[in-house]
C-alpha cells in the first residue's frame, strides 16, 4: 500500500468522524442513558464494518476496474463533503442533543441498535463509497485488501472519537454543552478545504 495514500485517508476519515450527526448523538445518548457505552458503541462499529465489507468486496472493487467511474465517484463524493462541509459552517448549531430513541433494555438490544444505527446512516455509507476506492493503488495489495487495511483505520478511528463522545457526556457536556460547537466549526472548516482540494485535483487530472 502507498504509506501517502493511508496518512491523507487517516486524515479524511478522522476528519468526517469528527463531525456530529446521527452516531454521535447516538454516542451521547448511550453516556447519559446506558449503564456501559461498550455494547451500543461495539454496535456502531460492527454496522461499519459490514458496509466496509460490502463496499471493499463489492461495489468498490468494480468501481476501481473503471477509471471513469472512478472519477465521477470521486468528483460526486468531494462535491458532497464541499456541501457539507459548506452547511457546517453557516448553519447555526447549539450542540449536539442525544438521541429522544431508547438505547435499548438489554445489551444485545443495544448493540442492535447501534449496528442499526451505523448501517444505515447514508452519510456514512455515500462517505465510505466515495473514498475507499480512491485511496487505493494500483500496486501492490489487490484493491479489495487495501479498502479493507483502509477500513480498518476508520474502525480504529470511529472506535477512539465514539467512546471518547460517550464518556464525555457523561463527565463534561452537561456542563460544557458548546465543546461540540467547536468541534462542529473546526471539521466544517476542514471538510471544506478537503473537498475543495479533492475536486480541483481530479479537475485538473481530467485536462
Amino acid at each position: 500500500m502507498d504509506v501517502s495514500l493511508v496518512i491523507q485517508f487517516w486524515v479524511v476519515a478522522i476528519l468526517l468522524t469528527l463531525t456530529p450527526g446521527a452516531d454521535w448523538a447516538f454516542a451521547i445518548t448511550t453516556g447519559l442513558r446506558a449503564r456501559s457505552v461498550a455494547p451500543p458503541l461495539l454496535g456502531i462499529l460492527f454496522g461499519y464494518a459490514i458496509v466496509i465489507i460490502v463496499v471493499a468486496v463489492g461495489i468498490g472493487s468494480l468501481v476501481t476496474r473503471y477509471p471513469a467511474a472512478l472519477t465521477a465517484l470521486t468528483i460526486a463524493g468531494a462535491c458532497y463533503l464541499l456541501w457539507l462541509g459548506l452547511t457546517t459552517l453557516t448553519r447555526a448549531v447549539e450542540h449536539v442533543a442525544a438521541s429522544d430513541g431508547p438505547v435499548g433494555a438489554s445489551y444485545a438490544r443495544q448493540f442492535l441498535r447501534g449496528a442499526g444505527v451505523s448501517g444505515t446512516n447514508p452519510k456514512g455509507l455515500l462517505l465510505l463509497l466515495a473514498l475507499l476506492p480512491q485511496f487505493t493503488s494500483p500496486r501492490g495489495w489487490p484493491s479489495a485488501v487495501q479498502m479493507l487495511a483502509l477500513g480498518g483505520i476508520h474502525l480504529l478511528n470511529s472506535a477512539a472519537v465514539y467512546f471518547a463522545v460517550a464518556l464525555l457526556a457523561r463527565h463534561v457536556l452537561r456542563s460544557r454543552p458548546r465543546a461540540t460547537v467547536i468541534v462542529t466549526k473546526l471539521s466544517g472548516a476542514a471538510m471544506t478545504l478537503i473537498g475543495a482540494g479533492l475536486l480541483i485535483e481530479r479537475i485538473v487530472g481530467l485536462r
